[in-house]
Order: structure tokens, then C-alpha cells, then sequence
């Protein structure tokens, strides 16, 4: 009879539970490493290690909670720890320090300035009411409307996340062949930047909003791109585009609903000339949409800012064979990010 009730009562072998931790906890790593940015724990390390009591003395914060936040840091890749010193690692000083050219952090500025919007109250908000919660629910793109500081300080979080790209995807691709890319919707021109600096006969246009012009100019200017590199203020939706033989598109796609998508495609293919290129930029999910994370999460974080979602190869590759494109090709980027191209015939 023990037996039996044994046997019975036994529990079936139970899948492992790491991904469940992970959920739960990921969200703490993120707040470790935002905290860690805010309070200035890689800018204190940019000359050296320090050791705990030091950090904890010139961060004014108690051994307890800097030791949690910086163990996290380290956990995640960014501090290294010996012989008693914290350290930044190889990652960190690329891309946490503002003396790097590919410096993020401000795109972690922007996430902490808006933290209402990644709330779990906010992104419910945002499922249910199939809305954008940013900025009281008005959304971002409203020229007009909202005040130049805020715009300059999401244009420069568009520099931090796309230089490091910019400067990579131009060597997945031949484009000796091109004159002029349109960077459409091109914020801080990042990806113009990138792009012909590894093309020498290739000029770029920038085309946005001309309040985001004015400030893509000061970034044009840091690196001395002033006479290749122009801007054209403007709306892609209802003003006819520059001639350009590329148009190019960076984390453009994720913002809008598929059919807005389908017309800026249209409208491409209507405004290049023959042999022009198209390129849309940005994470994809995979054909099955199961994954990956990174897209899968970018669609949850669009969620809160925009209409947009991200899409899979297969989605866009329909898209542009449906505007006319041919010889569409899909090509990792740099990270999580890949292009995908066609050429009007």
C-alpha cells in the first residue's frame, strides 16, 4: 500500500526552471546596469579599478547596495572584479563611456527619462489599447508639438544605438554602384554617416522632420561629413521624396503597421529609377515567429512608443517582391540586426 501511494503521488519529472528565473530576474540586471549608469559607475572607472569602499565613497552610496548593483554589473559583462578592484571590461569601455564613438548610453538616458513607459501598468495599457503610451499616450512623432530639447535628446539616443551598426552593414553590401542614398526618416543621420564613409563616390540625403535636421547636422558636423552628407526637411508621408538611386531605411519599418509599411515600400519603388536600391535595416524575427528574444522584446518595447511591431523576412521580403522589387536578398548585420534589399527593375 505504500507503495502504491508512493508511485501515485509521484511528481513527473519537471522541465528545468532557469528560464522562469531568468524572466523574473532580468528585470532586475536591466535596473542594476541603469542604476549603475545614472549614479556614474563607469565614468568613476574609465582610469583604473577601484576597490568597494573606494566606489562606495566617491558614489556616496553604502557598501550593501553598491556591492548588489556592481556584482550585477559584473554578471552581466560590463565589471570585471580583482584582487579586491572593479574594473571595466573590453564592452564597457566601447560602449559606456562618452569618450567612445560608440558610446550607448544615451540611449539608457533616454530609457531611464521615460520609465513610465516600460512600466508593467504602462505596457498593459499599451496591449489593451493597442496605443502608444509615450509622452501621455501622444506618441513621438509629433513635430510640431514637441519641444526641441525632447527631440534633440531622442535623436541622440538614435545616434547611440545606430553608429556602432552604421559603420557595419555598408560592408555587407556592394554599393560602388550608388551616388545617392536618401536616409529616410533618418534621425541623426548615423547610418549616412556610416554609409559613406565606407563608400567614397556615395553622397547621402537625410530626410525627416526639419526640426531633426537641424540636430542631425551637429552630428554631420563631428565627424566632418558636411560636404557629403546634406539634409532635406520634410514628411515622408505626404511630400515627394528626394531623387536618390538607395533608399535606405533604419528601425523605420518597426514603428508603423504593416500597411503604412507597404506604402513607404510603394512609394520607394515609385520614386527610384531603374537599377536604384532599396534597404530596410533592423531586427527580424524568424520566419515562425518563435523568436528571436531580441526582435520578439523590440516589438514589446515598440509596444509603449509607437504603431509598429517587428517583422520577419518573410513578411518584408512579400512586401518589396509586391511593390516590384527583384533580386531581394536578406543579409546579417551587425548584432541582432539585419538588411534586407531589392532593386527596382
Amino acid at each position: 500500500m505504500t507503495k502504491e501511494v508512493s508511485e501515485e503521488t509521484q511528481q513527473p519529472q519537471a522541465p528545468d526552471d532557469r528560464k522562469l528565473w531568468d524572466v523574473f530576474l532580468g528585470l532586475y540586471g536591466y535596473s542594476a546596469v541603469l542604476l549603475a549608469h545614472k549614479l556614474g559607475v563607469f565614468s568613476l572607472l574609465e582610469h583604473g579599478g577601484l576597490s568597494l569602499p573606494a566606489i562606495c565613497e566617491k558614489l556616496d552610496v553604502k557598501p550593501r547596495p553598491a556591492e548588489a548593483m556592481l556584482t550585477a554589473a559584473a554578471a552581466l559583462g560590463f565589471l570585471s572584479i580583482k584582487e579586491g578592484n572593479y574594473s571595466l571590461t573590453p564592452m564597457a569601455e566601447c560602449y559606456l563611456l562618452k569618450k567612445s564613438p560608440s558610446y550607448f548610453g544615451y540611449m539608457w538616458d533616454l530609457m531611464i527619462e521615460n520609465e513610465q513607459v516600460h512600466s508593467f501598468r504602462s505596457l498593459e495599457k499599451a496591449i489593451r489599447t493597442d496605443a502608444p503610451q509615450v509622452y501621455g499616450g501622444s506618441g513621438i512623432y509629433q513635430p510640431e508639438e514637441v519641444q526641441a530639447e525632447l527631440i534633440r535628446r531622442f535623436a541622440r539616443s538614435m545616434y547611440s544605438m545606430s553608429i556602432t551598426s552604421a559603420f557595419h552593414w555598408p560592408e555587407v553590401l556592394d554599393l560602388s554602384a550608388n551616388r545617392i542614398m536618401l536616409d529616410i526618416g533618418g534621425s541623426s543621420g548615423a547610418h549616412s554617416i556610416g554609409a559613406v564613409s565606407r563608400w567614397p563616390d556615395l553622397r547621402a540625403i537625410i530626410f525627416d522632420f526639419p526640426m531633426v535636421c537641424q540636430i542631425a547636422q551637429d552630428f554631420i558636423a563631428q565627424h566632418g561629413m558636411q560636404d557629403r552628407i546634406a539634409t532635406c526637411g520634410g514628411d515622408m508621408w505626404s511630400d515627394p521624396l528626394p531623387a536618390a538611386d538607395l533608399h535606405f531605411y533604419s528601425t523605420v519599418y518597426n514603428d508603423w503597421a504593416f500597411d503604412k509599411c507597404s506604402f513607404l515600400t510603394a512609394k520607394s519603388f515609385n520614386s527610384l529609377p531603374s537599377g536604384g536600391r532599396i534597404i530596410i535595416h533592423g531586427m527580424l524575427y524568424n520566419e515562425d515567429k518563435t523568436g528571436p528574444f531580441a526582435a520578439a522584446a523590440f516589438s514589446m518595447l515598440m509596444m509603449g512608443w509607437t504603431e509598429g511591431r517587428s517583422y520577419s523576412s518573410a513578411e518584408l521580403f512579400a512586401m518589396l517582391a509586391d511593390a516590384g522589387f527583384h533580386d531581394i536578398q536578406v543579409k546579417p548585420a551587425f548584432g541582432y540586426n539585419s538588411i534586407i534589399t531589392g532593386l527596382k527593375p
